[in-house]
This record gives C-alpha cells, structure tokens and sequence, in this order.
C-alpha cells in the first residue's frame, strides 16, 4: 500500500481532508429541492465506492505494509469492530448536523457542534496517542475554536431574520458535537491494532468504517425521513426512484469526496509523524474551506452587512493562525 514516508506528505495529506471534508456539501446545493433524507443515500453508496476504489488503487500498490485484500483478510476482528462503531458514530452525528442546521441555523449548530466536536475530538486523541507539543495543539485547537464561533456569528448577521435558539436546536447541537468528537478514537484505536498481530492499513479501516456507516444508515436514516428533526413533513421512500438521475450522482460524488478525505486523514493519523490529534483537528478546519466556498462561489454574503464581511476576515485569520500552530506540533 501507499504511505507518506514524510512529514511534509503526512501533513500535505491533512490538508486534502481538510479541502474534501469541507467541500462535499457542495453537491447537495447541485439537487435542488432533493431532501436530505434521500440525498444520504446516495451519499453512504458513495463512501462504499470511494474506500473501495482507493482501497484497490493505492491500497494495492508500494511495497509498505499488505496490499488491500490481503489486509482486509488479515485484520483481527477487535480493530474492524472498532472502524465499524467509529463509522457509525460518525454516520449518526452526521446526519444531527445536518438536523442542527436545519433547526437552529449554522449560527448554532456550528459553535456548538463542532466547537464541542473539535475539543473532545482533539483531547480524546491525544490521549489515545500523544504526538506533538500539546501547548501549540491545543492553543491552536483554541484559535479554531474561535474562528467556528465568528464564523457563525457572520452567518447570523447575514440572516434577516434570526433564528431563536431553541431548546430542540442545542440539544441536537450539543449531542452532534459529542458523537463527532468520538468517533475519531474509535479509528485510532483501529489503527493501533492489537498487541501481538499487524494492525490494519488506512485503507481496510477506512473499509470496515465505512461497512459501519452503511449499516447505521439503514434504521438512522429510516427514521429520520419518518420522523425528521426539523419539524416538516415525512419524507416518502418512493421519491428518491423519481429524482433525476444527476441527483442521484451527485450524492455519490459527494460520499466519494468526504471518503477521499477520511482515506488522507486515516493514512496521516496512522504514521508516527503527524498523530490523531493533529490529523483530526486540521480535518475540522474543514469549516473555513467550506465559509470559502459560501462566500466566493455561492455567494452567500452578497448584499449582507459591513460587520458579517469584518467577522468573515477575522474569521479566516484565527483560522490561519490556528491552523499553523497544529501544524507545527509535532517538529516541537
């Protein structure tokens, strides 16, 4: 299989999940009137198919470790139980960001998702393996923090209307952003394997991750289209056959996108180099990639107020600057 041998490669893979993590979503602004619910199906196909091309592609190819199948064959039942659970935890937190969004408006469900989400993910991996210096981690965890925050704020000043913060609305925030926050360990301890046998390539975890999302889907999904989150009306079964068939493709190509970037960001986390915690926490800069994609190609801000562009700026600095930081952790 294919591994970075650098740091420069393992964090150059960091920021490929970064853009790919922050850049799926765009498919869903392609299907128009196509609900979530349906959309997520096409979605979890598209994860399948992205770990199984990457899987028989560069998992396949080098001289590092086994070649795909075989590591799939060979993988203790301990470490694929441990991808599955992370990819269903992933695949439930998923879909109530996505509810979060919907209920309370980004201005909510982004501090509070994934603010939380990045904390506990962030603490939780560097426990699980402690590589980097933890001062310019975490201070740079900090800075992202607060970039999730102004980057909501910008969000809520650009709505004419804001949206009230129910009750509903935090507490499917707040159970987003502890489930994304813990799933990422699950894949560590994946990787990790057990004492005694070879662990697992990125590319059977990321296999076995996404068999444990596509499982959950089937009841996860299930009932939310019954009883969606958001308050509107169920969703029928029968119209995802009367989408278009573009639709349908662009929810694949959009699983294939945020696979991409779980295959670059299991393959950094696995080496020696970069750690978990960094791989994860530069994942979730995935936010200003996609504020990037809001601001410059949907423009989303067009017409909106002088302060909303000021927090958008100030946004991306603490971005940069958190970001930088986490990168830098492990050379200290």
């Amino acid at each position: 299989m294919l591994l970075p041998q650098t740091y420069g490669a393992a964090l150059a893979l960091t920021i490929l999940t970064m853009l790919s993590w922050g850049s799926w979503a765009n498919t869903l602004k392609l299907c128009p009137g196509f609900r979530f619910q349906l959309f997520y199906w096409d979605y979890a196909i598209g994860m399948a198919v992205g770990a199984l091309f990457w899987g028989i592609t560069a998992g396949s190819m080098g001289h590092a470790g086994l070649p795909f199948l075989d590591d799939l064959r060979q993988t203790p039942i301990v470490p694929m139980l441990y991808a599955m659970i992370g990819g269903a935890i992933f695949n439930v937190a998923n879909l109530l960001l996505v509810a979060a969004i919907d209920v309370a408006g980004m201005a909510v469900a982004f501090p509070v998702g994934i603010g939380l989400a990045l904390v506990i993910g962030a603490i939780s991996n560097y426990v699980i393996k402690p590589v980097g210096n933890p001062l310019l981690l975490f201070g740079g965890v900090a800075l992202v923090v607060v970039a999730i925050v102004l980057d909501a704020a910008a969000y809520k000043k650009r709505e004419s209307t804001a949206r009230s913060a129910t009750v509903r609305g935090i507490v499917i925030s707040l159970a987003c952003g502890v489930l994304m926050g813990c799933f990422y360990p699950f894949v560590a301890k994946a990787l990790n394997g057990e004492p005694g046998s070879q662990a697992p390539g990125p590319y059977a975890v990321t296999m076995f991750f996404t068999i444990g999302l596509l499982i959950s889907t089937i009841p996860a999904n299930w009932l939310l289209m019954k009883k969606p989150l958001d308050g509107k009306e169920p969703v029928a079964g029968a119209e995802y056959w009367k989408a278009p068939v573009g639709w349908h493709l662009a929810g694949t190509l959009g699983g294939a996108i945020w696979c991409t970037g779980g295959v670059a960001n299991f393959l950094a986390s696995g080496t020696h180099l970069v750690g978990p915690a960094v791989s994860y926490s530069i994942g979730q800069g995935a936010t200003m990639v996609s504020a990037c994609w809001g601001v410059f190609v949907w423009r989303e801000f067009s017409g909106a107020p002088r302060v909303a562009t000021l927090l958008l700026v100030l946004m991306f600095l603490f971005f940069l600057a958190g970001l930088g930081m986490i990168a830098v952790a492990p050379l200290h």
